[in-house]
Order: C-alpha cells, then structure tokens, then sequence
C-alpha cells in the first residue's frame, strides 16, 4: 500500500472539515459569518491545490460543475425548505473556488504542451 503525501492527507482534510462546516453553517444560520464564509473558501482552495491530481481532473470538474449548478440552482428553488438552501450555499462556497482552482491549472497544463 502506498503512503499518502502530505498534499493528500492535507486536502482530504480540508475537503472533509470544508463539508461538515457547511453543514454546519447550513444548520444553524447564525453560525454562517463572513469568517465561517471564507474558511469555507480556504477549504475549497486548499483541495483546489492539493487534492485533484492529473487523473482526476476531468471527472473533479465535471462533479463540480454539477454540484455549483444544482446547489445555486436548489439553493434559489428550495429557500422556503429550513435548512436545506443554506447548507447548498455554504456547499458553493467550498466547490467554486475548488473547481475555479483546478480548471485554471488543468488550461495551464494543456497550455503547456
């Protein structure tokens, strides 16, 4: 079995933290700050970075083009539903910087040859 590097086991926790922390912020709305709002965003970045390799780039941005248009688009038909549109909000704010990141690395990658 091989080991994981530092990157891996960094952004699978990030990736992880990022997730319950939205629920979180989606439960309980006085919860969801600008400083929730932006650790939410750091996540996102950090498994942007880290934990996308080559491999997986295509099927990570197809899965966060979904997950950005069906939680922007739940988030605007279910707000009357407790709960459920803030934790699709604060879900976008870890997938669009995440997908932002990895897109714009995948161009330079393609760029390059």
């Amino acid at each position: 079995m091989a080991k994981a590097s530092l990157g891996d086991v960094v952004g699978g926790w990030a990736f992880l933290i990022g997730v319950l922390l939205a629920i979180v912020a989606g439960l309980f709305p006085a919860v969801e700050t600008p400083a929730v709002m932006t650790a939410l965003v750091v996540a996102g970045l950090i498994v942007g970075f880290l934990n996308v390799g080559d491999k997986e780039v295509t099927q990570f941005l197809f899965s966060g083009l979904v997950l950005v248009l069906i939680s922007s688009a739940g988030a605007a038909l279910l707000s009357n539903v407790p709960y459920v549109s803030g934790i699709l909000t604060a879900l976008l704010a870890i997938f669009i910087p995440a997908t932002v990141v990895v897109a714009v690395k995948n161009v330079f990658s393609l760029a390059k040859r």
